[in-house]
């Protein structure tokens, strides 16, 4: 195992001397100025047709959060993430002229073939960008918004529940500023076919960050099934602030495939929350891709409830120049006969950071649980740097648990091999960085996205035509 050379601070990874000389006031490093357009915000929503505890859910957030603030790297949690950055920018609301901006053929990069889609630009819902076809009658999929209007009982029973925001401060944040995102419901017994892609587009105004908040609910009832996948994307360098959180549910006998691709813009920060909430014999699938943002944050926490759960999360992340993606993961086995698999790889370059702390954790009754954890890092220069801390927590006494991880470069001997067979130092180093992809890219179903990320990994590596040819 080998580790990069001493670390340069960037905003990222600044000590904790350098924040507190930063020169930025208290309430900016702990964000309240995040909070400040609150009041506007409320003005501008729909006078009608907002129940009495949205506006509860939303008040629960903004004390959450003006009590938490933005975490410092004093905190456990946070102690290899700095975000400072964002607390010391000036963040715009979103408005319509982010919108009128856009049209499909701008977009058209960001698409997967065959999907019903869903748009959303700076966490506003857009149905003239959207394509909603072939759906069954009694599923919904569409705006936070217009499933409050037609369906508010329901939504009251999932919307909020199923994740906290005490000790989440970017949770409270996105529920403070609840107002739109991505609804799926799929009834009982119900198949649907096509996958369900919802697009989130960040867009500055008039070159100033604007902040948004998408809140995402996907509910499937039992014995159905849905495949969805998130995209966040941006373009080139454009600043600005995605806050989204996902409540996944999967009832008794769901079958629910999830792929989150996160390509955002390289001036984004993106700080992300997955709640996922399992019940008996559900099995959950899911694949984080990350290459995108300037500084990125996935918190995923996964609770299964009841016996007998398949639950399998997949990540590759890939940073270069002054990047720093985060994954904190926690998996809460509470019931007896649950399995639970997680392979999360890295492909870091340049001066990029890296953070994966995960843990699962074993009930006292969770007998009979099977849980792997593994996280691989391959570092591509010797200024890239990772944190890794994989832990258990175990309270049952029969259980098969492992977890792992592994930093390295790539190793010489294979390198060797291949120059020796004709093949250039380049065109060699990409083959082996595509091979160690090649383990989390071969888990994903859905081909279209498979071959999406693929095409990604052959024009980011150098000679990357060879690569193409090669597989």
């Amino acid at each position: 195992m080998t580790q990069a050379s001493t670390l340069v601070p960037t905003d990222a990874t600044a000590t904790a001397a350098d924040v507190q000389a930063d020169g930025v006031s208290r309430d900016a490093r702990r964000g309240m100025h995040l909070v400040e357009s609150h009041d506007a915000f409320l003005a501008a929503l729909p006078p009608t047709g907002q129940p009495s505890w949205v506006a509860s859910l939303r008040r629960a957030g903004l004390d959450a959060f003006r009590a938490q603030g933005l975490p410092t790297i004093r905190d456990e949690n946070w102690r290899h993430t700095n975000v400072a950055s964002i607390g010391r920018t000036q963040f715009l609301r979103a408005g319509a002229g982010e919108i009128a901006a856009l049209d499909r053929d701008r977009l058209e990069p960001f698409f997967i073939p065959g999907c019903v889609e869903l748009v959303f630009v700076n966490g506003r819902f857009t149905p003239d960008l959207s394509k909603l076809d072939d759906l069954p009658r009694n599923a919904f999929v569409g705006g936070l918004g217009e499933a409050l209007a037609e369906d508010p009982d329901w939504l009251q029973r999932h919307l909020g529940q199923h994740g906290p925001i005490d000790g989440h401060p970017f949770a409270a944040l996105n529920t403070a500023y609840l107002a739109d995102g991505a609804v799926v419901h799929v009834p009982r017994g119900v198949v649907i076919e096509k996958p369900i892609h919802c697009l989130f587009v960040g867009l500055p105004a008039d070159g100033e960050p604007v902040a948004s908040y998408p809140r995402n609910l996907f509910v499937a009832e039992e014995n159905s099934q849905v495949t969805i996948i998130e995209t966040y994307a941006g373009f080139d360098d454009a600043p600005y602030f995605a806050c989204p959180v996902t409540e996944i549910v999967g009832a008794p006998s769901s079958m629910i495939d999830h792929y989150k691709l996160q390509e955002e813009s390289l001036g984004a920060f993106h700080m992300a929350q997955q709640f996922v909430d399992l019940r008996r014999s559900a099995n959950f699938f899911s694949h984080s891709i990350s290459y995108g943002g300037r500084l990125v944050r996935n918190d995923i926490l996964g609770a299964l409830r009841e016996e007998h759960i398949e639950c399998t999360l997949n990540g590759l992340y890939l940073a270069r120049g002054q990047q720093h993606v985060d994954h904190h993961m926690w998996i809460d086995h509470i019931a007896p006969h649950c399995n639970s698999y997680e392979l999360f790889k890295g492909v870091l370059e340049g001066r990029s950071r890296a953070v994966f702390n995960g843990r699962i954790y074993v009930h006292k009754g969770a007998q009979k649980t099977d849980a792997k954890q593994s996280n691989r890092n391959l570092l591509l220069s010797p200024d890239a740097l990772v944190h890794s801390n994989p832990q258990l927590e175990i309270f049952a006494d029969d259980v098969r648990c492992t977890h792992g991880s592994t930093t390295g470069h790539l190793d010489e001997q294979s390198l060797f091999y291949l120059r020796s067979r004709g093949i250039g130092v380049e065109a060699a180093r990409s083959l082996l960085t595509y091979a160690f992809a090649a383990e989390v890219l071969g888990e994903i179903r859905l081909d279209a996205v498979r071959e999406d990320v693929e095409e990604f990994l052959f024009t980011r590596l150098p000679r990357g035509e060879v690569v193409r040819q090669a597989v």
